[in-house]
């Protein structure tokens, strides 16, 4: 999408705000003349503070769109610049609101110093819990009053050190949202942790028979230990990001016109120039190889295990390996929409996707805060009214405060999408939006499509019957598309035709046309290449023809995929029914589809008649997941409810598609839907569990049945309990359906547009 991007800036910028220029310098600049900048915002933790981010960046002028990766911690804002030649304060905004915020335009890789924080603070925390609950233990058995007041004394001298050096985190965050008129999670965090010590450090200096030092420090190091491990969690979680990051070289070595070598950063190297890719080098940049000749391994882009040769005239996308020779690539795309660019941007767009739960998520735990202030507040009332004691009720309201944390609500979508996001990655399948997995997870129906799709779109051709003066100009008009019904004609007629046209057009789903000499010609449909009542095409549809009269036909082969039959088998086995929508042929299409086990196919359609069928569909309620590739299929993948495309699919194709499988093999398809599925389970689960704890905890807390110790354990676990579950996502390896799959067989086909 990007034309172009502008010189990295990786040094954070000033704190208060930004000039037009640093801001543009930072920034992509997109066709539609928009900006995306992308901002570092180390300080946001929760969905309370995504949803703030979101709301006030959203609320400058200029601003098209803001989204938070709570992952990456980065923000990427989509913005256009005033005539004015301002630009929105986003610094200044944030850092107002009490978020620090630096400017950032690559993915940042170096160590975090984050992680280091929460492990330091986390063993200092463990440290004095367990120093003083040996030293509570006495206590709660029931010590003489002087050794009481010893350990009591003792414990707060472990405890204020360890409350202020590891609970800072939680105060910093908290004094940053309500300097800036807000609240977030660790509002009610800080203010359980200062009351139940305040109250503990009173009755320490009363003389009193319990002090909650053990709570309050057990409560800072289970909230440490669920955040390290949230952090870990979405490390982990975003390693494909990082990996393919890992994977970009820093640059290319351009070959300049006079043969000289100068190495650039890659968002210096434009379209066409020509660069050296020597042996042991990842491909920098997609291109078309323009001499000499290797093998590349490319795993990384395809899954393919075996190396593949190249040659001149060979396409490399930016990822591959290239394990031998020296290759000199004619760059085809710059670095903002190379392969692996795409993919970084379609997995972080899966991670910050807004789909419905998420969005439900976000404004629960934005209203969450001050519900629970207001219900703790009401309970120490209720409990000092009816028993006139302030400690009781004091102690009663900290529970309260402290077990109704909504931190597990938090996480319980965010961290479902980051890992069922990573999952599929790890099969080769990206996510270009967070919705589409929830939408993956709602079909009813899967559409296919056939040539490119089920099969190789490697078409052969079988039979010719072509006038021979007019051989010159069938290659003509077929060696000027990429279409695969013409790419198999322009490869049987051998050496490429010199002969010029006068004009030359591609009509998708139709064919191509050219003119010359005042004649017109055409190769694609029959009942559009040739005039209405023209005599029988020979029973072939894709023909050739002269001033609307027939000169020529042709019959093909293809390869049928050899994992299309075991996909099939899978979604069946899923419940989901199947329809094949081509514009081959009816029997073509007929003896392919009883071939691979699908029922129910539609023949000889155009681009729009397939989307016609899946309007039908929607509008009796079926949600359909469209899998196509190319340009006949753009309008068709835009319309079904959600769509997959290949990645080697036309650029349009790809565009239309919510998700890209990157390897070849269809059995990608089953298996996204089995990990959306498991997924909307995993998210379901979270969200009862939260709930329900909740309506579990409360009650019981408000009755007085919870100490602050108990409530701070329970909370805890709480959120744990969502992260690990986030995270029991299956790798779908294999399945009970598999089968082997049979040897590729050639498909007659009578190939259309």
């Amino acid at each position: 999408m990007a034309s172009h991007a502008m010189p990295a800036v990786q040094a954070p910028t000033s704190l208060t705000g930004q000039s037009v220029d640093e801001l543009i310098f930072a920034s992509q600049s997109l066709d539609d003349g928009t900006m995306r900048t992308q901002l570092s915002v180390p300080t946001a933790h929760c969905g309370g503070c995504m949803a703030k981010i979101e709301r006030i960046l959203g609320n400058l002028e200029g601003v098209v769109a803001a989204r938070v990766n709570l992952s990456t911690r980065r923000v990427t804002v989509t913005w256009r610049q005033a005539q004015t030649a301002s630009a929105p304060p986003l610094l200044a905004t944030l850092n107002e609101a009490g978020f620090e915020a630096n400017l950032l335009s690559q993915p940042d890789e170096r160590a975090d110093p984050e992680k280091r924080r929460l492990i330091v603070a986390t063993a200092v925390a463990g440290f004095a819990a367990m120093n003083i609950m040996l030293l509570s233990v006495s206590v709660w058995s029931g010590a003489d009053p002087a050794t009481r007041q010893l350990f009591h004394l003792i414990s707060a001298l472990l405890a204020l050190p360890a409350v202020f050096f590891s609970g800072r985190i939680f105060f910093l965050s908290a004094w940053s949202a309500l300097r800036a008129g807000r609240t977030n999670m660790d509002v009610p965090i800080s203010i359980g942790i200062v009351l139940t010590l305040g109250l503990s450090i009173y009755d320490t200096l009363h003389f009193g028979r319990h002090a909650y030092f053990d709570a309050v420090v057990t409560l800072i190091f289970f909230l440490l230990v669920g955040r390290t491990l949230d952090h870990a969690m979405r490390d982990k979680a975003r390693s494909a990001v990082l990996g393919l990051t890992r994977m970009t070289p820093a640059g290319a070595n351009v070959i300049g016109t006079d043969g000289s070598r100068a190495f650039r950063p890659l968002e210096d190297v434009s379209v066409g120039d020509v660069i050296l890719v020597a042996p042991g080098e990842r491909v920098p940049l997609d291109g078309l190889v323009l001499a000499g000749e290797g093998d590349l391994d490319t795993a990384a882009v395809t899954g393919e295990a075996m190396p593949v040769p190249v040659r001149p005239g060979s396409t490399l996308v930016s990822g591959m390996l290239n394990l031998n020779g020296s290759l000199k690539v004619r760059v085809t795309n710059s670095h903002a929409r190379s392969f692996l660019s795409e993919m970084v941007r379609m997995m972080e767009a899966a991670e910050q996707g807004r789909a419905r739960y998420r969005r439900l998520a976000d404004r629960v735990a934005a209203y969450y805060s001050p519900i629970i202030h207001s219900l703790a507040l009401a309970v120490f009332a209720g409990w000092f009214l009816d028993t006139g004691d302030w400690h009781r009720a004091l102690t009663i309201a900290i529970s309260v405060l402290i077990v109704t944390c909504p931190c597990a609500l938090g996480l319980a979508i965010p961290m479902v999408q980051v890992a069922a996001a990573k999952r599929l990655f790890e099969h080769g399948i990206a996510l270009k939006d967070g919705s589409a997995l929830e939408r993956l997870a709602q079909v009813d129906t899967v559409i296919f499509d056939k040539t490119g799709t089920l099969t190789h779109g490697d078409l052969r051709v079988s039979k010719i019957a072509i006038d021979e003066p007019y051989r010159a100009i069938v290659m003509a008009l077929a060696s000027r598309s990429n279409h695969p019904v013409a790419r198999a004609i322009a490869a049987n007629g051998g050496a490429l035709s010199g002969l010029d046209l006068d004009s030359f057009s591609e009509l998708p789903g139709r064919g191509l046309e050219g003119q010359r000499n005042g004649h017109l010609f055409r190769l694609g449909r029959a009942d559009w290449a040739l005039n209405p009542g023209t005599g029988e095409s020979g029973g072939f549809q894709t023909v050739f023809s002269v001033d609307g009269e027939l000169a020529g036909h042709f019959a093909f082969l293809d390869v049928e995929k050899t994992s299309a039959r075991e996909a099939v088998a899978k979604l069946d086995a899923l419940g989901l029914p199947i329809e094949l929508l081509s514009g081959d042929h009816i029997a073509s299409v007929s003896g392919f589809a009883n071939a691979i086990g699908i029922a129910h196919w539609r023949a000889g359609l155009l681009p729009q008649h397939k989307v016609e069928r899946l309007q039908a569909l929607a509008d009796s309620q079926r949600l359909t997941l469209m899998v196509g590739d190319g340009l006949n299929d753009g309008p068709a993948l835009a319309a079904a409810h959600v769509s997959m495309a290949p990645s080697n699919a036309a650029d349009i194709g790809r565009a239309a598609a919510d998700i890209v499988y990157l390897r070849q093999d269809l059995d990608a398809v089953p298996r996204a839907v089995q990990i959306a599925r498991a997924a909307r389970q995993r998210v379901r689960q979270n969200l009862a569990l939260s709930v329900g704890y909740n309506l579990l905890v409360i009650p019981v807390a408000m009755a007085g049945y919870v100490t602050p110790l108990l409530a701070a354990v329970a909370m805890s676990l709480s959120s744990i309990s969502v992260v690990a579950n986030s995270l029991r996502i299956p790798a779908a390896r294999g399945s009970r359906l598999s089968r082997r799959a049979p040897a590729p067989t050639l498909v007659p086909l009578a190939a259309t547009r």
